[in-house]
């Protein structure tokens, strides 16, 4: 540890230690240091630091007191997590992003919690108070505005076919129904997960719009709506070998597609999609405006998303 203490600040012990911080090497921020930072287990491939440093660099050119604002990417193991969280916060650290496997396991740990995150079961943002931490999450705006920019499309009576019934799923379904989506069909493998989901979403909206089924029992009636938005919010994408959550060739082809998974950026879905001439796009828009919503709640600042994707470019993502 004491080879930390002659570091000239955040930056440096980042730099040093190739960008990624362990929750043994946490120590106090200098005093004018403003210190941002994502934690998960496994971190090394977080994207989170190239798109925060890259709108940091970008606010900094506009207002000098970001040049001292820093973000960076923590491993930390889930049995640190609580330790961690307290650590963080007397040390000074302003803002928080969650990944897997944290961003339900912090829960207990919060001062305080967004009602939209706590209907959705998970956070990705905490938000440093006197008292401790604020979680909310930016996942559903993400996924929204990702939809305007990659499909043109806005969720206000749309709709919507969501796959899955996770985490990711149920933080996009209480989105879909806050934002007004005209019907939300909800479709996943596994019945038990679905039925769960039902119950919590019609716990927390009236009278929702919504219609569950299992994959196994495709409806027909999607066959014939128009300008159906598919979101995929499963796992079945991420190998090369998954296949595609259903046959894409039971729905009109003006269904617009969007795979929440950005790498690989071309899954069999979007390939699928992509052969039928459907208009389709990756999770990546999601990541961005997810971390721009985050960085903008922490700075009170505007955030241009057009500096994060200048970021991933220079990292050739």
């Amino acid at each position: 540890m004491d080879s930390f203490k002659n570091l000239n600040g955040f930056k440096d012990l980042l730099q040093m230690l190739d960008g990624t911080l362990s929750f043994e090497s946490l120590e106090p921020l200098p005093e004018d240091q403003v210190g941002l930072a994502v934690l998960g287990y496994p971190i090394a491939h977080s994207l989170s630091p190239v798109l925060h440093n890259s709108a940091l660099k970008e606010l900094s050119e506009k207002n000098s007191k970001f040049q001292k604002w820093n973000y960076g990417k923590i491993e930390l193991p889930p049995i640190h997590l609580e330790k961690t969280l307290v650590k963080l916060h007397d040390f000074g650290y302003r803002g928080l992003n969650l990944t897997i496997p944290h961003k339900v396991d912090v829960l207990p740990f919060l001062f305080s919690i967004d009602p939209d995150a706590e209907i959705m079961g998970a956070v990705n943002t905490l938000v440093r108070h006197s008292q401790g931490w604020h979680g909310c999450n930016t996942d559903g705006y993400g996924m929204e505005q990702g939809l305007k920019e990659k499909l043109n499309v806005d969720i206000e009576g749309a709709e919507i076919l969501l796959l899955g019934a996770g985490g990711a799923s149920r933080a996009a379904a209480a989105r879909c129904l806050k934002s007004g989506c005209s019907r939300l069909w909800l479709g996943n493998r596994s019945e038990n997960r679905l039925k769960e989901m039902d119950q919590i979403l019609n716990s927390n909206y009236t009278n929702p719009p919504i219609h569950t089924f299992p994959l196994t029992e495709f409806p027909e009636e999607l066959g014939t709506v128009d300008d159906l938005i598919v979101i995929n919010a499963t796992s079945l994408g991420l190998k090369s070998s998954d296949p595609c959550p259903f046959d894409l060739r039971q729905l009109p082809l003006n269904a617009k597609i969007y795979d929440m998974i950005y790498n690989p950026p071309s899954t069999r879905l979007l390939k699928t999609a992509a052969k039928l001439g459907m208009k389709h796009a990756n999770g990546l828009s999601m990541l961005v405006h997810q971390a721009a919503k985050a960085l903008e709640i922490w700075s009170e600042e505007e955030i241009s998303v057009s500096a994060m994707y200048q970021g991933l470019g220079e990292k050739k993502f």
